[in-house]
């Protein structure tokens, strides 16, 4: 408890201590009590601390905090203020910090550069681009768009609400840049899916003297992951032995993840089985890259071990167990795949999401258990959307009872129905008539499409071939520039029919 000496009463810098001693919320509420009894509220540095451990400490409470703010302060600094918007970014309700903002500006209380960036943090978890585009024109009112720290802050804001070309265009603006500055328009390029512009502001930086840090390397690892971008992601690797660094959780977790992604899961289990901490992430990439390379039993017993509470004892996450339902999907292990289901809920306690539900119609589907995969999405909790139906419409179009049955056709009127201007379902349906031979159906779809103005979107193929990255787009001319690889590739075919 807090006490003080009767014959004296406490002063500034007696509460400040006693403020840093404090080990629970009775205490701080004790503290505050004896503040306010003498008139010790006003003094703006230590209300300010008081704001500051009701708001950010670990017994915090941020409804008394506010409550300070608003009730028990004539004129609250703006310290406090901003300490109230920073804890409520960190919280569970970060729209509040928004709320706040707006009250602090009604009282007339200045805004500085330790006030945006909470703000625009608040902005960037809500999605609240419109709220984020005027917190941004303050800024540029207060003259603090050239601020590094506000300036990060706001690309980083950009980029969570996929506004790539606005995040390019601050980026491009600043006068000066962090390391912060470079990874911030990185990410923002991997979360629009720019991947290509990540590549090269990756090399820009270099080029301006600025030297990556970890988390420019876990990006750089995540474009190469998303491209099968596999000799830029082997440079990564050796850079990181070259400098020396560690072979941290999340860089171990991101090298794990390429090399799956990019088919070699050799050199993915070798730094897999050499981190020797890992966690979920970890576990899941590897689970992830064998089952989707067709290395479904090698999946399941690594999720064995992943679950071996003598061993690991780590709890899965609904990733893992999107891992464990494709091997069961690549496997045709329909029994195991519904076992594994319950027990994500069941024994785990995760919800499934509407991917599991999506990867349980794989599974289904692939067996060709068209009729069960139909009654399970008639089951689900929820709507079930567009990519729901389109897996089962996939799997009708290679099995040949789905015209007996007659769910070929439901599927296809649910799915028209969602996104009738899709040009990739009506393909579906076309090859889906094909398989049945019904040609004038076929010439019909072909009709619409045509007549709509709709394509579907052309498959895309990546070569990597001598560290440079080619792209190939269904439908596409040769390219003179193109002919090495084309040469590559017809030499393959030929050996290819030489085996068989």
């Amino acid at each position: 408890m807090v006490r003080f000496q009767t014959h004296s009463l406490p002063n500034k810098q007696q509460c400040l201590s006693l403020l840093k001693s404090c080990h629970s919320i009775n205490q701080l509420y004790q503290l505050q009590a004896q503040i306010h009894l003498n008139a010790l509220h006003n003094d703006t540095h230590l209300f300010s601390e008081l704001v500051y451990f009701f708001s950010l400490t670990p017994f915090k409470n941020l409804t008394y905090a506010r409550k300070l703010v608003f009730n028990f302060s004539n004129n609250p600094s703006q310290i406090s203020w901003n300490i109230l918007i920073r804890g409520y970014s960190s919280s569970d309700s970060p729209f509040e910090s928004i709320w706040v903002f707006k009250k602090m500006r009604e009282n007339g209380v200045k805004c500085n550069k330790l006030t945006y960036p909470f703000i625009f943090k608040s902005c960037a978890m809500g999605l609240l681009l419109r709220e984020g585009k005027q917190v941004h024109a303050d800024v540029v009112k207060c003259g603090l768009d050239s601020d590094v720290y506000v300036c990060n802050n706001l690309i980083n804001f950009y980029g969570c609400c996929k506004k790539i070309v606005y995040a390019r265009k601050v980026f491009d603006e600043m006068c000066v840049r962090t390391i912060v500055s470079w990874n911030s328009i990185m990410t923002a390029c991997v979360e629009s899916f720019w991947l290509s512009e990540g590549i090269e502001y990756f090399f820009k930086m270099r080029d301006c003297g600025f030297e990556p840090d970890e988390t420019s390397m876990v990006l750089l690892l995540t474009v190469c992951a998303e491209l099968g971008y596999l000799s830029l992601g082997r440079w990564v690797h050796c850079q990181l032995i070259l400098r020396g660094m560690g072979l941290s959780v999340q860089l171990g977790t991101s090298l794990v993840d390429m090399y799956g992604k990019s088919g070699a899961l050799g050199y993915a289990r070798v730094v897999f089985d050499r981190m020797e901490k890992r966690n979920v992430w970890t576990w899941s990439a590897m689970i992830m890259g064998l089952a989707q390379h067709g290395f479904a039993e090698e999946a399941l017993v690594l999720f064995g071990m992943m679950s071996d509470r003598k061993s690991n004892n780590i709890c899965p996450n609904y990733v893992t167990y999107l891992g464990v339902l494709c091997a069961c999907s690549h496997a045709g292990m329909v029994d195991e795949g519904f076992r594994y289901f319950h027990d994500m809920e069941f024994v785990h306690g995760i919800k499934p999401m509407m991917v599991h539900y999506g990867a349980m119609v794989d599974v289904l589907g692939r067996a060709g258990l068209l009729s069960e995969a139909y009654r399970f999405i008639q089951k689900m909790p929820f709507p079930p959307d567009p990519v729901v139906w389109r897996t089962l419409l996939s799997a009708c179009t290679v099995h040949d009872d789905c015209d007996r049955t007659g769910i070929g056709d439901k599927v296809r009127k649910r799915l028209l129905g969602m996104e009738p201007k899709r040009g990739g379902n009506l393909v579906i349906v076309a090859n889906m008539y094909a398989e049945a031979g019904k040609w004038e159906k076929v010439a019909n779809v072909r009709r619409v499409m045509r007549d709509g103005g709709l394509k579907k979107m052309a498959g895309e193929s990546c070569v990597d071939l001598g560290g440079s990255l080619y792209r190939f787009f269904a439908g596409h001319d040769s390219r003179p520039d193109l002919m090495p690889v084309y040469d590559l590739l017809d030499g393959l075919n030929l050996h290819l029919r030489m085996v068989h």
